[in-house]
């Protein structure tokens, strides 16, 4: 089911930026990941992972605007273009989270 929320919309030369974001604990710190950009940053508590995966938004969608880059690389996650300069990601779901065993030879 796609979210109808995510989303990049630019207009006069700024970014609105709504995208899902899995926050995991790995030990003792909080990792935070984006599936649609495929970006990941990490913070020592919920509250700073969040904030850092904020400000690791900002400078992703500020370098590839920068660097004129931001169809091809939005284009190569998946996301599409709509005519009035939004960008939607690939419809994605997450069906089912499990451990897998398997028995590699060496």
């Amino acid at each position: 089911m796609k979210n109808p929320l995510a989303r990049i919309v630019k207009n006069r030369g700024h970014f609105a930026v709504s995208v899902p974001v899995q926050i995991i604990k790995e030990g003792r710190v909080f990792v935070a990941f984006c599936p649609v950009l495929d970006i990941a940053t990490q913070g020592n508590t919920f509250a700073e992972a969040q904030k850092m995966f904020q400000e690791l938004v900002m400078i992703f969608i500020e370098e590839i605007d920068k660097m004129g880059t931001i169809n091809k690389v939005l284009g190569s996650l998946g996301w599409t273009k709509l005519k009035n300069s939004t960008w939607v990601p690939p419809d994605r779901q997450l069906i089912k989270e499990m451990q897998i065993g398997i028995s590699c030879p060496v």
